[in-house]
């Protein structure tokens, strides 16, 4: 009887392989030609660098319209992130916790927003920032992105604060707990799996957002993203900076993904993911 199973179990481990290794060859395609020359990726296929080079990633480290690219998206994206999680954990414990009139329809119009393409609120917002001076700023893509990720900050966070039990908020009031005092020091460490699952995906939402980010900016607050896409010049595309912007975009997202992942661990298996 054991053959079978171990049949079976190289089967799913040879599955799950070629799985991973399909997913790996853009990225491994993308680290490989960050290493060549334009003339070299426009000409003969190769699996490897013929000529190594570090060109393109001293071009991003060295030049302040690229590098700075970097800077401007992970100060709107911290700051979208912290004003999200700040905003979606209070709103999100009064639908857990309270029913009032309209309670569901409310929720619902949340989510409709995180529905709507963004493409649908880039010329509102572009009018609206240009007539009151936050156009080209750090703070405009930041609220702009809160537009879809505070919805779905509160329906994650509202999954999980749902599944605690209502008796602890009681015993705590029984206790002389203020209500600051028992969410800061009881209920958020209570729910610590699913703020760090809503801080994830209001990073890497905000992160790969373009339309908006593109829209509202032009040089002192433009992110990478639209830095990728303005690189055309006389003699065409300049693949290898590409790819090398492309390897070094990856790189926050992983590092978040490191740091929080024994949460998001948690919150694929108890929370509304």
């Amino acid at each position: 009887m054991a053959a079978p199973r171990d049949h079976k179990g190289w089967g799913s481990a040879l599955v799950m392989t070629l799985y991973l290794l399909f997913l790996l060859v853009p990225i491994y395609w993308l680290v490989n030609m960050s290493f060549k020359t334009n003339a070299e990726i426009t000409g003969d296929f190769s699996l490897f660098p013929r000529h190594l080079t570090f060109a393109n990633y001293r071009t991003i480290l060295t030049d302040p319209s690229w590098y700075m690219g970097y800077v401007n998206s992970m100060i709107y994206v911290g700051l979208n992130t912290v004003i999200s999680v700040a905003v979606a954990l209070p709103a999100a414990y009064a639908f857990s916790r309270y029913r009032f009139m309209g309670d569901k329809h409310l929720f619902f119009w949340l989510l409709t927003n995180r529905m709507a393409p963004p493409a649908v609120f880039a010329l509102p917002f572009f009018q609206l920032y240009s007539a009151v001076g936050l156009f080209d700023t750090h703070i405009a893509v930041a609220l702009a992105h809160c537009l879809f990720n505070v919805p779905l900050a509160v329906w994650i966070l509202e999954g999980f604060m749902s599944g605690v039990p209502r008796e602890i908020d009681e015993t705590a009031y029984v206790d002389g707990y203020s209500f600051q005092r028992f969410f800061v020091r009881i209920f958020m460490p209570l729910i610590a799996s699913g703020i760090g699952v809503a801080a994830f995906f209001c990073f890497m939402f905000s992160w790969v957002e373009l339309l908006l980010s593109r829209t509202l900016t032009s040089v002192n607050a433009k992110p990478i993203a639209a830095t990728m896409t303005r690189t055309v010049s006389a003699s065409g595309l300049d693949w290898g900076v590409l790819a090398a912007a492309g390897v070094l975009t990856i790189i926050p997202g992983a590092l978040v993904i490191w740091f929080v992942r024994n949460y998001i661990a948690k919150g694929f298996a108890l929370g509304r993911v």
